[in-house]
């Protein structure tokens, strides 16, 4: 179901009386309603199937190891700047470090995991929905 702002942003775009023409090759101009690339372009989107939507249309993708490096790329200098700060005064740089590369080692594969069981919950979801 689409959400109010794309209704709102689909009935804008029909409220505008636009002409199409198609040129033949004598030069004639034969008025249509839509462009074909559009209908094309519509025709395919319609057929194969579009990402799984969780509830209130949000999208939710497949798990990707790429994803997962994004979000440990973002939450490594963090847990990083934690571990420096909590570790005591006598515990070295380095051992910080370490403290810090170990998280991220657990952190990696448990993310990939919440983000399979998120996908594997919203599917089953969309199935039991449509089924019934």
């Amino acid at each position: 179901m689409p959400s109010r702002k794309q209704r709102r942003r689909r009935e804008k775009l029909q409220r505008h009386e636009y002409e199409y023409v198609i040129e033949t090759e004598d030069g004639e101009e034969i008025p249509v309603e839509r462009p074909p690339e559009r209908e094309r372009r519509e025709a395919k989107g319609s057929s194969r199937a579009g990402p799984t939507r969780g509830p209130g249309g949000r999208v939710v993708p497949k798990p990707s190891l790429g994803r997962v490096l994004k979000r440990t790329a973002i939450f490594g200098p963090v847990i990083l700047i934690v571990v420096y700060l909590t570790s005591s005064k006598e515990v070295g740089t380095a051992a910080r470090v370490y403290t810090a590369v170990t998280l991220l080692a657990f952190f990696i594969p448990f993310s990939y995991l919440v983000d399979t069981l998120m996908y594997r919950m919203f599917t089953k979801r969309q199935q039991r929905r449509s089924g019934s």
